[in-house]
């Protein structure tokens, strides 16, 4: 029973294979004598032709945009140290990370105690000295009374001399009081000398003491300065970073607690490359004070401010390229030091320019024009500026509303034809073609012997053949691939 039933089975599946042969023969028989049957007629090469998006050219007066990224710095910062040692007494309770402070505020008081013992010792020592110079003035002012007097005494001796001259003279005086009067004069005229020299102590004396005083009064305003060296004031309005102070705490001369920043003036950093440098200068080499917008990313939103381009780095730093560019704030609200920003300027306008996509012009340096018959021709053009996904270029052999490849691809070069692709232009529908019986009958008969077409792709290649009308765009697709 089972050699019978596997042998009915054989036979079967032999009837099935030589039925699906005289079918497939049948089908093949059926495209000769259809391909027989249509006139001949010579092979004709078509001219494949490309699709590509254009743009139109659009010359003009454009204002080049740079993008650069840096950082936001303070310009006003002061690093608040400790003039002298000591240790920390009191300190302000805005004395913390990011507190913020007003101008002149006492932020740290280190211990007074021994300033404020020097001072006073150089406040005793000013007050000696001063009452030293009192004492001396007075000496001075008696020294001199002291010469005068002795100088009117002189004067009075030598008038009675000449008294007794005169009496002499008329032969009525004696020697002895001639010879007393002289004597008196000599004394009178030692005392004067003797006054004098008095006199001349005491103006030294007077020097003396001015300049006791005068080291005096230095060292009471070194005392004072130390004492005000124990007070750490804030030197302008501004936030509080880096603190490391606490109280109780002994700190070093020079020892850095903190730094004061002030919010409001703020300017930010960055680099642009050689050309870009160039741009943004005038014949004379000076730098253009041109706007800038500064922006922020919060995660999701941005924080944008205008600023003012103010200057240029001095030198290039060592392994450092292009040019250091500093712009200043004009509302700093919202940033800090140290957060990294975009940058975008405006740079000087340029004239005679056309923005295209950077895509259009090529590796070497050119673009393909939609010249006449839609034939692509490749033009030179110089190219300004790069911004984003754009260049600004100029050429003198193009001209406003002439048409140019808007992405170079391999497949495209000078010569071909082109089938302009323009932004905004409505789909147009694909050419229909009627078919004779002849030429539907070969290109059906095509289809079905491509045995590598999925299913599906041949079932509608089909349906679409059944039509009286077929699409141009597949006509040529198919007999592209016979040569016909």
């Amino acid at each position: 029973m089972k050699f019978l039933t596997r042998s009915l089975m054989g036979l079967f599946l032999t009837a099935l294979t030589l039925g699906l042969l005289a079918a497939g023969g049948y089908a093949v028989m059926a495209a000769i004598s259809a391909r027989n049957a249509a006139p001949e007629r010579p092979a004709q090469a078509r001219e494949r032709v490309f699709a590509a998006n254009v743009v139109t050219l659009d010359f003009g007066t454009r204002v080049p945009r740079l993008t650069a990224y840096g950082e936001i710095r303070a310009v006003r910062r002061l690093e608040l140290r400790a003039a002298a040692a000591g240790r920390i007494r009191d300190l302000s309770p805005n004395f913390v990370e990011g507190g913020t402070v007003s101008a002149g505020e006492l932020l740290v008081q280190l211990d007074p105690a021994e300033a404020q013992a020097a001072r006073d010792t150089a406040a005793a020592a000013r007050g000696e000295a001063q009452a030293a110079l009192a004492l001396a003035e007075r000496t001075v002012a008696i020294a001199s009374d002291d010469l005068t007097a002795a100088g009117r005494q002189a004067d009075l001796r030598r008038s009675a001399l000449e008294r007794q001259r005169s009496i002499d003279a008329k032969g009525f005086g004696k020697a002895a009081d001639t010879e007393t009067a002289e004597l008196a004069v000599s004394a009178a005229d030692q005392a004067v000398l003797t006054k004098r020299t008095a006199l001349s102590a005491a103006e030294a004396g007077l020097d003396q003491a001015r300049n006791t005083l005068r080291r005096a009064e230095i060292t009471l305003g070194e005392a004072e300065r130390k004492l005000r060296d124990t007070m750490i004031r804030a030197g302008f309005a501004g936030n509080l970073a880096g603190i490391s102070a606490v109280k109780g705490r002994v700190v070093a001369t020079n020892e850095m607690l903190g730094e004061l920043i002030d919010p409001a003036a703020l300017e930010v950093s960055f680099r642009v490359s050689t050309a870009q440098f160039a741009r943004l200068t005038d014949a004379a080499g000076a730098l253009v004070p041109v706007q800038a917008e500064v922006a922020l990313d919060l995660q999701g939103r941005t924080r944008s401010a205008p600023a003012t381009l103010v200057r240029a780095g001095a030198a290039v730093e060592t392994g450092q390229t292009g040019r250091q560019l500093f712009a200043r704030l004009d509302v700093p609200a919202g940033f800090k030091a140290g957060d990294f920003v975009t940058v975008t300027l405006d740079a000087p306008p340029l004239e005679a320019v056309a923005e295209v996509p950077s895509a259009a012009v090529g590796a070497d340096g050119r673009v393909l024009l939609l010249a006449a018959g839609d034939r692509l021709a490749a033009v030179p053009v110089e190219v300004l500026h790069r911004q984003d996904d754009t260049v600004l270029i100029h050429a003198a052999g193009l001209a406003n509303g002439q048409e140019i490849v808007a992405e170079r691809t391999p497949l495209l070069g000078e010569g071909l034809k082109l089938r302009p692709l323009r932004p905004g232009a409505a789909a147009t529908a694909p050419a229909l073609v009627p078919l004779d019986a002849a030429r539907r009958a070969r290109l059906i008969a095509q289809v079905e012997a491509n045995a590598r077409m999925p299913s599906e792709t041949k079932a509608r290649l089909l349906a679409q053949l059944a039509e009286e009308a077929v699409p141009a765009e597949l006509i040529d697709r198919l007999e592209a691939r016979t040569g016909g």
